[in-house]
Order: structure tokens, then C-alpha cells, then sequence
């Protein structure tokens, strides 16, 4: 199984991007996936998730403003991230929680400037 994440970028306060995670291998419909982030000097946070029946769940610094969605036809899960601040750069890295076993992406790098 392998993530590979994409859509990452520069931008100006205010803007969007919207990141896709792609997903090999036959798992990707029946198991959790979620975004996280990590601002340099900080700890991995968890942004958003999204369960298979497609239930989301968002931290405080981001509803209203992004949202997780999932495609199981394609193995893909997104963040559509709107009205972008400067505390949201981070590298951003999707999330497989299989119960056995954990998987990333290698992230995907977003700056937003003021």
C-alpha cells in the first residue's frame, strides 16, 4: 500500500488549494483516512478525518474552512482548503488507519503567506 499526496503550494492569505491523496492497493474503501500537519518546530496535528461511511470530523482552527472528502472509486481522499491563513503552513500528510498497520503519505508542503 502506498499514499501519494499532491496539490500542495504557495499561496496568499485568503486563497484555496485542494490536496488529493491517492491510494494504491484494494484497502482504501474499507478503512478510515484522514490529513494531518506539521508546522516546523511543532507536532504532527491532525486536521480532518473521514470514515468509510464518509463521516467527517474536523479540528477547531479548521471548520467551516477545509473539508475532507473521499472518492472509493477512485482511492482518493481530498482536503478543499478555503480562506487560507498563514498559521495553516505545514507539510501536510494523508493518513491510511488500517487495523493492523498505519500508513502516510509523504506530504505535501503548503505556505500560505500574509
Amino acid at each position: 500500500v502506498q499514499l501519494q499526496a499532491s496539490g500542495g503550494g504557495l499561496v496568499q492569505a485568503g486563497e484555496s488549494l485542494r490536496l488529493s491523496c491517492v491510494v494504491s492497493g484494494s484497502i482504501f474503501s474499507i478503512n478510515p483516512m484522514a490529513w494531518y500537519r506539521q508546522a516546523p518546530g511543532k507536532q504532527r496535528e491532525l486536521v480532518a478525518s473521514i470514515s468509510i461511511s464518509g463521516s467527517t470530523n474536523y479540528d477547531n482552527s479548521v471548520k467551516e474552512r477545509f473539508t475532507i472528502s473521499r472518492d472509493n472509486a477512485k482511492k482518493t481522499a481530498y482536503l478543499e482548503m478555503n480562506s487560507l491563513k498563514p498559521e495553516d503552513t505545514a507539510v501536510y500528510y494523508c493518513n491510511l488507519d488500517h487495523p493492523l498497520k498505519t500508513y502516510w503519505g509523504q506530504g505535501t508542503q503548503v505556505t500560505v503567506s500574509s
